[in-house]
């Protein structure tokens, strides 16, 4: 382990002059029409898929309930002053509503974390041994499946409709850790952030897309069309994938030679060649794992209360209606979007150009993409019924929380790439436990929805996201760990 402990210092410094000789040895493949930026995109259009598919019931449970489905000047209980909204059309009063209580409603909001959860260890694990492509290819299918079934499963009652979302995040459960087995072998090490955030950023654009649509759809239509759409959508992203997709550039059969010399011979000195070999004891004894681990818990305490809660926020305090809901729920989302593709080019270029160590790079990028979103999260408590200031505090917030995909989020690869997939499955099993308790607990707090109640939520997250930072600012690491590599150390990234 001594190279462990050198990880910010020698390691570092021979790190850039290491990686440009053994990239050197294959030609830079072009990025036009390449089979690795082929994968991103479509991978990016299955986390669209996945994440349009556990939002979409924040917003369409609005229009489940019988106790909301009024006219347009339902906002008389708003901290706020109410907007105005267009009256909705007649026709779309056809889909049965329930009398769900509060308490209901959120075991159903949460029943999805609780499959959710089960499947991401087995996940990491199932993807290095039967090959990442038809596992995720099948976890999302079978989400797609599920929730075309949500209609039905509702009307056979509140028990049957949990089942179904337990089940749905069964399925979702193995598609991060499927994703990066994947990525083990395909992303080239100074290219890892552009594609990771690339193929991730599909997860923000499906909130985007899917709550401002969600509402629309409620809308003009019911809230039974929001599960068929999205699922159809499903659909046509399984078939291109089972078609167009390949678990490794060995396997592919339309990759150029240039490509797969360039990727295979990137990855070379990073990947074990231990087939079946997983050392499990230093992996849950590895600290730079746990300074993930804690990072990736804090971060999502923010992003579930608010990914769950935030329609809640703009209907209850500041009185927006469902079709004005989703569209500005949607705008913080829009804004990490667009910074995690940025993050990811300049975090490249800071390593690729200007030969900033990794960790450097990792740490300082995951402490603006978690300080910042706590500090414009507790303003925005302040605001008070400035509603354009909340908005704009808030979107701020989630905005700059995107600068972490290119931080802890994608450090599994650079820490252990070969297990890649079982570790982003362990950070992501504790990570999940925010969207169990965090919006249970924001609950409870905000009983009597008051804007002094929510400052007391935006508090907690901040700091926890405040801890999450500190701790992985201080043992996060950046190189390849020696229990990760059993025939040689790699180049250090």
């Amino acid at each position: 382990m001594e190279r462990y402990g050198s990880d910010t210092e020698g390691d570092e410094q021979e790190t850039p002059l290491l990686h440009r000789g053994h990239e050197d040895k294959a030609q830079r493949a072009p990025v036009c029409c390449s089979s690795r930026y082929g994968l991103a995109l479509l991978s990016s259009f299955g986390f669209f898929v996945v994440y349009s598919l556990r939002v979409n019931l924040s917003v369409a449970m609005v229009d489940m309930l019988n106790n909301t489905h009024q006219s347009s000047t339902n906002h008389s209980g708003s901290v706020c002053p109410a907007h105005a909204n267009p009256a909705r059309p007649k026709h779309n009063h056809t889909a049965s509503v329930y009398n769900w209580d509060s308490e209901t409603q959120g075991w159903i909001l949460g029943s999805f974390f609780y499959g959710y959860i089960l499947t991401q260890i087995p996940g990491g694990y199932l993807a290095g041994r039967c090959g990442p492509k038809w596992l995720l290819g099948f976890g999302i299918l079978g989400t797609v499946v599920f929730t075309l079934l949500t209609p039905v499963a509702a009307d056979l009652g509140a028990s049957y409709l949990i089942a179904v979302r337990v089940l749905e995040g069964i399925g979702e459960g193995v598609t991060f850790p499927a994703m990066y087995t994947m990525w083990a072998a395909w992303a080239p090490p100074l290219e890892r952030s552009r594609l990771l955030t690339i193929s991730y950023i599909g997860a923000q654009l499906g909130t985007v897309v899917s709550l401002p649509l969600s509402g629309e759809i409620c809308f003009y239509l019911d809230w039974t069309y929001v599960f068929y759409l999205f699922g159809a959508v499903g659909l046509v992203w399984f078939v291109l994938w089972a078609f167009l997709v390949f678990d490794s550039p060995n396997t592919h059969p339309r990759i150029s030679e240039r490509e797969r010399l360039y990727i295979t011979a990137s990855l070379k000195n990073e990947l074990s060649t231990s087939a079946g070999y997983i050392p499990w004891q230093a992996i849950v004894t590895s600290i730079p794992l746990w300074a993930i681990v804690v990072a990736h818990f804090s971060y999502n305490w923010t992003f579930y209360t608010l990914l769950t809660l935030l329609p809640t926020y703009m209907n209850d305090i500041l009185g927006f209606s469902i079709q004005q809901n989703g569209m500005l729920s949607a705008l913080p989302y829009m804004g990490c979007a667009v910074m995690a593709v940025l993050s990811g080019q300049f975090a490249d270029y800071l390593r690729e150009t200007c030969l900033y160590p990794t960790v450097i790079v990792r740490k300082s990028f995951s402490i603006v993409g978690m300080i910042g979103p706590a500090v414009f999260l507790v303003a925005a408590g302040y605001t008070g019924c400035n509603y354009i200031l909340a908005v704009t505090f808030l979107t701020i917030s989630s905005s700059l929380g995107g600068v972490s995909a290119s931080g802890f989020n994608i450090n599994h690869l650079d820490i252990a790439p070969s297990y890649a997939g079982i570790l982003l499955g362990i950070t992501n099993t504790f990570a999940t436990i925010p969207g169990m308790v965090g919006p249970v607990i924001a609950r409870e707090l905000t009983k009597n929805n008051t804007i002094e109640e929510w400052q007391t939520v935006f508090y907690i997250a901040a700091a926890i996201n405040l801890f999450g930072a500190t701790f992985y600012s201080l043992f996060g690491r950046g190189t390849v760990q020696p229990w990760a590599v059993h025939t040689s150390y790699s180049h250090g990234d």
